[in-house]
């Protein structure tokens, strides 16, 4: 996966998510309803086996408001029944907790890690 963006807050942390509809055209990325959850799992992070599979974890801006990245993703795929073509890719506002949120904060941390409004999102095409 690799990830190029431009204008994002500098010096920040975003979680990084596929989410399960690549339909950002009816209400922007609210309409990317929730995580790529095929198996029923909850939120975790990247390097857990039990996990959504659009959970990709954080991404990190540079001084200048970029974030340039790229990883290997054992769950993501681009082709069968789970493939993530027309799916959405969305930027969070906030750290992605990576599932360890403790105390009234856990069961939103189980479910979205925490991480926040919407900030940015694109369609993932082949």
């Amino acid at each position: 996966i690799n990830v190029r963006l431009r204008g994002v807050p500098p010096l920040t942390v975003h979680g990084f998510h596929i989410h399960k509809s690549g339909d950002i055209i009816t209400k922007g990325c609210q309409s990317a309803k929730g995580h790529f959850n095929p198996y029923g799992k909850t939120h975790a992070g990247p390097r857990k086996r039990d996990r959504h599979v659009g959970d990709l974890g954080n991404v990190w801006s540079d001084y200048h408001g970029n974030v340039r990245t790229s990883f290997f993703d054992h769950m993501v795929s681009l082709y069968g029944p789970d493939s993530v073509i027309g799916r959405s890719i969305v930027l969070h506002a906030e750290r992605d907790d990576l599932g360890r949120g403790i105390g009234e904060y856990r069961t939103g941390s189980l479910a979205t890690g925490n991480a926040g409004a919407r900030l940015a999102c694109c369609v993932i095409v082949h």
